[in-house]
């Protein structure tokens, strides 16, 4: 007897992430559900319009983190793209980055932000679409020095060679970094 294989789904990862830059340095921040890894600030984006059409099994009510059929990919990446039906980036990034600045003392008002390309990946078990931001408001001065500070551990500046590497020190960096370098990211105004 033959046995109709169904694909397994499809991990799919949508998140707003956030590049705090000076020169060819990035700030990073350590993950509160993964210590000893750091990422840029940034957050899963929500949606808010129902997705069973598509066959999405999220893991968290109304994050756009879950199971998607192999069939559905074209019509999530069209649905994805179009920005309706979920949380704009900004909109997330000003959440995500209000508890990153709470929890170092450093007011969050009036964030502002500039746009970059986003990048949609599928590496046939995963599709994982980002949306970059440059964060362009007073708060990165702040954060520029707090990773400068030796005595704060949870925030770091890194360079090409670290985020090339996949490594601070003896820590972890998230390889979605590599997107936020200035050879691989370019302004959504500029491009084409």
């Amino acid at each position: 007897m033959f046995w109709k294989r169904c694909p397994r789904p499809v991990r799919v990862n949508c998140a707003a992430v956030l590049r705090i830059q000076e020169d060819d340095r990035i700030v990073l921040v350590e993950s509160a559900s993964r210590p000893g890894a750091f990422a840029p600030p940034g957050a899963v984006l929500r949606y808010t319009e129902p997705l069973g059409r598509l066959g999405f099994d999220a893991d968290n009510d109304h994050h756009l983190r879950g199971n998607l059929p192999i069939g559905s990919i074209e019509g999530f990446v069209r649905w994805f793209e179009s920005g309706t039906g979920r949380e704009d980036g900004e909109e997330c990034l000003r959440r995500a980055l209000a508890e990153v600045l709470a929890e170092f003392g450093v007011p969050g008002q009036n964030l502002s932000f500039d746009r970059l390309r986003p990048k949609i990946e599928f590496s046939g078990a995963e599709l994982r679409c980002f949306e970059f931001y440059d964060l362009v408001s007073p708060v990165p001065d702040r954060l520029l020095a707090l990773a400068a500070d030796r005595r704060v551990h949870a925030v770091a500046a890194v360079g090409p060679v670290e985020v090339a590497a996949g490594r601070v020190g003896s820590a972890l960096i998230a390889p979605h970094t590599h997107y936020l370098t200035c050879d691989n990211t370019v302004s959504a105004k500029n491009s084409p």
